[in-house]
């Protein structure tokens, strides 16, 4: 037996300080190993074959000739492939995408629809192969063409009601001293992670290991045990570390794919994704059109909000960009009208992308409140704090904390918003017109069921395992810290071990709740141990374990609107010669509950804003109505921010801790991102007095736009 201490209470804390990476080290001298890196005896290598039509039939796939290939080992398509089912609800609480369900009929609903799986020995191999396939289509025509006035569009549920309304908006509107009446438009974009998407599958007595790149080991377990009739008990995924997902890494064509592989073939089956198959395959965010009308007395007080959003969802599975969900948190009025919409088109399945809805809805809403500013004359700030509610617009649940207010106070102090000529058009530094502009943001945060695993070992340290996913978030790091203090002992002491579903069910990287819902699950084992160790102090070679569950914790949860908020600040450049438009500076400020670790989080900050810049200005898929595929579909094609675009920027926050949270955090992964697109554009207006309500602002559309009204 051993004795192990654990610190006191007064302890300094470890949480709120900042940490460099644990993994850091093992990430910048490659001893981190990815999904499409781990080796295994016996691999072999699948390659994807996606259909080169839009719609129609496979009418005959010519596998003979590729089977005679060096070293091709079987080619899987609807003829050969093992059947799945699809009849069942998933995590997400919706049935599957059917593009997971690869290679079950001869239909294609959409151009890079997977057809058929090339297996080799090398990768090399297998790609030459599928290249080599010929595939014969009947073809059918296609419609893909995305418009605000489509005939066949119609309101869809999401994660919440696809339509909300009250009040009477004809008669706040009419009774309003001034109306914004304005259509704002946003392109689709593209899920472009840094690490392609992989997986590799294998049995191994029975039981079925997945080693993937992925956000929630226990979602794709989930998923790939309904879809394979199997017992999840028998499945077990991992995923250590993980080069971006931002939506797009649940499960995939690619990792069923793998496993339909390795079950024929009875050997490791590894499938990776190329940048230009992620553009089928990965989920990308559907462009929206988006109508908001705003009526308001002379003061700026709102009467009558309207926010309508169409987007685009596929004919095989439908998914809803919900945009005008966004209004329903931010501003009150006496007639508050939201509505979510969708068409489907001839084109992949939408997914989540960093901040769903409120992305894109936030460019629309907050661009229209800097109109509605300037026509009644008033400060942007200003007409944002008359209209703060004190209630949720629409839920009518209290706030669990809104300091949006403390936000845009801060941020206007620290930008010098108070210096600033409220007229359009009159800076310049030369041949550059300089504008600056705003935006307010928020974002849904929530806690859902986790488990964890905390063991405490004779040498001193302990051992905490939990099926969470650092995609990048420096999550990994955050539970160290959160573990260290729970448990009072320094960081060096604890080693979180995560990415695996053995570990138990937790939940997923996503929607601004991964942190906090495991941070949740960690701190009541790790609170658990100690009481444990207090108690008998000694420790078996074996170590003590205890494990967690926060089902109940967080089922008796009241009600509340639970949010981040933040303010967005911009400073643009603009050349109305050339269309060129550079930002210059930028300042996000945020409340978002306790910031477990200042380093990682301003990095996540500053991620969001960037992608806000690219967002503003770069990002844009277009399809070609001919073939029914993006034009470009590679990182040379489609435009990101690089280095060169990105300015001064600076993310701080104000003390914002969440009393119902163990650890007093929210969610700080996509509020970053939110606001960040309006208040370029909302700057771009006051360099040159012209407004853009369509993303992103091209050089084309600034030299239409014309040089500044007199």
């Amino acid at each position: 037996m051993t004795t192990v201490t654990t610190g006191t209470p007064t302890s300094v804390p470890s949480v709120g300080s900042a940490h460099t990476r644990v993994e850091g080290r093992d990430k910048v001298t490659g001893a981190a190993r990815y999904a499409g890196e781990i080796p295994f005896a016996g691999l072999a290598h699948g390659w994807l074959v996606l259909s080169t039509v839009a719609r129609g039939r496979v009418r005959s796939v010519e596998s003979t000739p590729v089977l005679a290939m060096p070293g091709v080992l079987a080619v899987l398509d609807h003829r050969n492939a093992p059947r799945v089912e699809t009849d069942y609800t998933g995590l997400m609480g919706s049935k599957p995408d059917p593009t997971c369900a690869v290679f079950q009929h001869d239909r294609v609903p959409h151009l890079g629809w997977p057809v058929a799986l090339v297996v080799a020995e090398t990768s090399e191999q297998a790609r030459e192969a599928a290249e080599a396939l010929v595939v014969h289509y009947e073809q059918e025509p296609h419609d893909i063409g995305f418009t605000g006035g489509h005939p066949d569009a119609y309101p869809l549920d999401g994660h919440a009601p696809a339509v909300t309304a009250k009040g009477d908006l004809d008669a706040e509107l009419a009774a309003s001293a001034v109306v914004v009446d304005a259509e704002y438009t946003t392109p689709e974009e593209h899920h472009n992670p840094m690490e392609p998407h992989a997986a590799t599958a294998r049995w191994d007595g029975g039981r079925l290991e997945v080693v993937d790149s992925n956000q929630g080991a226990t979602w794709v377990v989930g998923e790939l045990a309904s879809l394979f009739s199997l017992d999840p008990a028998s499945v077990r995924v991992r995923s250590e570390h993980v080069g971006g997902g931002f939506g797009s890494k649940g499960v995939r064509a690619h990792q069923v794919a793998a496993v339909m592989a390795a079950s024929v073939l009875r050997r490791p089956v590894r499938v990776v994704l190329t940048r230009r198959q992620m553009f089928s395959l990965a989920g990308y965010r559907s462009p929206t059109v988006q109508h908001v009308r705003l009526g308001a007395d002379a003061d700026g007080r709102l009467r009558a909000l309207e926010h309508r959003s169409l987007s685009v969802t596929s004919t095989v599975h439908e998914f809803v960009e919900p945009s005008a969900a966004v209004a329903r948190v931010m501003y009150d009025a006496d007639a508050h009208h939201t509505a979510n919409r969708v068409v489907r088109l001839d084109v992949p399945t939408p997914t989540w992308m960093r901040a769903p809805g409120e992305a894109p809805g936030s460019f629309a809403l907050e661009a229209a409140l800097d109109e509605l500013a300037e026509k009644c004359g008033i400060d942007p700030i200003e007409l944002r704090l008359r209209n703060e509610p004190d209630k949720g617009p629409v839920s009518g649940l209290p706030f669990a904390g809104r300091n949006l207010p403390a936000c845009l106070r801060e941020g206007a102090r620290r930008f010098g918003w108070a210096d600033r000529d409220p007229r359009p058009g009159l800076r310049r530094d030369g041949r550059w017109l300089l504008g600056t502009g705003t935006a307010a943001a928020s974002f849904h945060v929530g806690a859902m069921p986790s488990t964890a695993a905390a063991t405490a070992h004779p040498d001193g340290t302990f051992t905490v395992r939990i099926a969470a996913a650092d995609i990048g978030t420096g999550a990994r790091t955050a539970l160290t810290l959160i573990a260290a203090d729970a448990l009072r002992v320094p960081p060096e002491r604890v080693e979180v071990r995560i990415g695996d579903s053995a570990f138990g069910p937790a939940m997923i990287a996503g929607g601004s709740m991964g942190t906090r819902s495991w941070a949740w699950a960690v701190t009541a084992a790790a609170d658990d141990l100690r009481e444990r160790l207090a108690l008998s102090g000694d420790i078996p070679p074996e170590g003590i374990t205890v494990r967690s569950d926060t089902t109940a914790a967080i089922g008796v949860l009241a009600p509340a609107e639970r949010h981040s908020f933040g303010a967005q600040f911009a400073e643009v450049a603009v050349d109305v010669t050339t269309g060129e438009v550079r930002v210059r500076r930028m300042l996000g400020i945020f409340a978002a509950g306790r910031i477990v670790n200042p380093l990682t989080a301003r990095n996540q900050f500053l991620g969001g804003m960037i992608w806000g810049i690219s967002m503003a200005l770069h990002e844009e898929a277009v399809r070609d109505s001919a073939f029914g595929g993006p034009v470009g579909a590679d990182l040379a094609g489609y435009h990101v921010a690089t280095h060169a675009d990105v300015p001064h920027i600076e993310a701080d926050w104000i003390d914002d801790p969440d009393p119902q949270d163990p650890v007093g955090i929210k969610g700080i992964g996509e509020v970053g991102i939110v606001g960040a697109a309006a208040a370029i554009a909302n700057a771009v207006w006051h360099a040159t007095g012209a407004r853009h309500r369509s993303l992103p602002i091209r050089p084309d559309r600034v030299i239409l736009a014309g040089a500044p009204r007199a």
